[in-house]
């Protein structure tokens, strides 16, 4: 399993541990990610996601999963993520369609 939060692309860094006496060794800082269910307004259900603490801030202000995946790069998404960022596009333009006719 990789150690990639699915909605920002925050992965592992490499730094240095540093002894008392300055040693120095190479370490990874591993991302802090989190399996959650996130609830889709469109979709009417839950997605399954692992994703970081801090995307988790984010999804939250800026007013949950669908609004976060109507503003997020496709770049930085996985493949599960744009997966139902494109489901939940083709729901909205179903009911901007039905809401014209």
């Amino acid at each position: 399993m990789s150690r990639v939060c699915e909605l920002t692309g925050k992965g592992p860094m490499v730094g240095n541990n540093s002894s008392h006496a300055n040693n120095k060794t190479k370490r990874r800082y591993l991302p802090n990610l989190n399996d959650v269910t996130l609830q889709s307004e469109a979709l009417g259900r839950g997605v399954k996601l692992r994703i970081s603490a801090a995307a988790l801030r984010s999804v939250d202000h800026r007013g949950g999963l669908d609004a976060f995946l109507a503003k997020a790069k496709d770049a930085e998404l996985s493949a599960r993520a744009l997966k139902v960022k494109k489901a939940i596009s083709k729901v909205d333009t179903a009911a901007a369609l039905d809401a014209n006719a």
